[in-house]
């Protein structure tokens, strides 16, 4: 009987450690840091359209440290399921002017951000669906700021994707580039 019970003990200590291993990498990712991939034209030139990995720090937006110029992570509008990266053009109370179709110049609206809004758009505003056909978006959608781009010949070099030869490592970018 006591060799189940000190069993027993270890099997509840090791599921414990299991337990808080795995809420600690729940609050990480969820309130600190996380990775996100991202695909899409909508944020060329700087985001790559075969997709990048980006790393997304979530206290900014909480902290109310966020401004016109970052780049963010922001749950879509339209599609809860979806999560847009774009960056920010106009804080609230910011005047902002555009056009839904940037062929067309002459065509242009200008709007005032409400209070605990923001207005985003992609980079790439020919392939972007953003502010200009959802209008200002609330504040609270907004997931985190992107604030580092892995290259992808990091990635590639630590085995993540594929192998390399290491005769061509001369050929591939090995820095992490800032986004913004």
């Amino acid at each position: 009987m006591r060799q189940w019970r000190s069993i027993a003990k270890e099997a509840v200590a090791r599921a414990s450690i299991v337990v808080k291993f795995l809420c600690f990498l729940h609050v990480t990712d969820s309130y600190l840091l996380s990775f996100s991939h991202v695909l899409g034209p909508s944020m060329l030139p700087t985001l790559n359209i075969t997709g990048d990995v980006v790393l997304v720090e979530h206290l900014s937006h909480r902290t109310g440290k966020v401004g016109s110029g970052d780049l963010v992570l922001v749950r879509s509008p339209l599609d809860p399921r979806k999560t847009l990266t774009k960056r920010i053009v106009a804080m609230e109370d910011d005047k902002v002017t555009f056009s839904l179709d940037p062929t067309r110049n002459y065509s242009s609206r200008s709007l005032v951000v409400p209070k605990g809004h923001v207005w985003i758009q992609g980079d790439n505003l020919y392939a972007s669906r953003d502010s200009r056909h959802f209008g200002p978006v609330p504040y609270g959608l907004i997931q985190g700021k992107v604030f580092l781009r892995v290259s992808c010949a990091i990635l590639i070099a630590f085995g993540f994707v594929g192998k390399i030869d290491l005769r061509y490592l001369y050929l591939l970018e090995l820095v992490i580039e800032e986004t913004c």
